[in-house]
């Protein structure tokens, strides 16, 4: 009778040790707050199955507009943040939702557009002068409208001519609302001119008789960057696990893993990592 007493006491801690470790492993997760054109490019589906074999650790992506990323990290909801607006990530760590932001890649943004080029821009590399003659003979523009990191340089370059786009909206300037391959899929449905990253422009595999037409411009330089969410304002922040993620995407490996994707040969994103110590992590 002892016996099967203890016997009985050994089953049950077991099952409690068993149900233990379950809910740590399905704990083992992370939830990144990022942009579109890392999840549309295929980005995230070729580094992440190497960190998840290094580490063990899930990365469940949230890939929304820039904008709407970072009003989700500064809600709590996310460990880490992976985006594309620079300014905005500063204002993030700024006002305490993130621990530290790092550069991270970067690559360009361009302007696609059909063949028979209604406005002239085709081989143009001054953005500022393309958009004015796109205005000027009132083409179609598909812009994104959702308040992303594309969204945001492009409102930026518009600034910079002598352009009002919001007398426009609706008129030859259509704003989609929508993410990158939603607005590329409706501009070139529509014959407009579009502004994407490039990643995503090489990654898209519906272009029709669309081809690049303005691009090369410095001030088309996009920087993508990193933060880790900060566990003092939201508590339920995987602090630890977040924070491995950042190391590794900074790291000689992890630089390494975002320099090899590829689609068709041509590289997506450049990593310009340092790491936390100020040294250069992709060598």
């Amino acid at each position: 009778m002892i016996r099967r007493h203890f016997l009985a006491l050994g089953l049950a801690a077991a099952s409690v040790l068993g149900l233990a470790q379950c809910a740590a492993a399905e704990d083992n997760f992370i939830v990144v707050q990022s942009t579109t054109s890392t999840q549309n490019s295929g980005l995230f589906d070729y580094i992440l199955p190497m960190f998840k074999d290094k580490t063990g650790i899930e990365v469940r992506v949230v890939a929304v507009g820039t904008g709407q990323a970072i009003k989700n990290a500064a809600n709590g909801d996310g460990d880490v943040l992976f985006v594309h607006a620079k300014p905005a990530e500063e204002k993030f760590v700024a006002a305490g939702d993130g621990v530290k932001r790092f550069d991270v890649m970067y690559n360009d943004f361009v302007i696609v557009g059909p063949a028979d080029d209604p406005a002239g821009v085709a081989g143009m590399s001054d953005v500022v002068a393309a958009l004015e003659k796109i205005a000027a003979a009132k083409a179609p523009f598909a812009s994104r409208g959702d308040d992303s990191g594309t969204n945001k340089a492009e409102l930026r370059l518009w600034g910079q001519t002598n352009v009002d786009i919001k007398a426009a909206s609706g008129g030859w300037y259509r704003e989609t609302g929508s993410g990158m391959g939603a607005t590329l899929n409706t501009g070139t449905g529509m014959g407009a001119y579009i502004m994407t990253d490039r990643a995503t422009w090489i990654s898209f595999g519906n272009k029709g008789n669309y081809q690049i037409a303005v691009e090369g411009d410095d001030k088309m330089f996009n920087q993508y960057g990193i933060i880790l969410v900060n566990a003092e304002k939201h508590p339920n922040v995987k602090s630890e696990l977040g924070q491995t993620f950042v190391d590794w995407v900074l790291s000689e490996e992890g630089q390494a893993a975002i320099a090899g994707y590829k689609v068709g040969g041509q590289q997506l994103f450049f990593p310009n990592a340092k790491g936390a110590d100020g040294k250069g992590a992709a060598g």
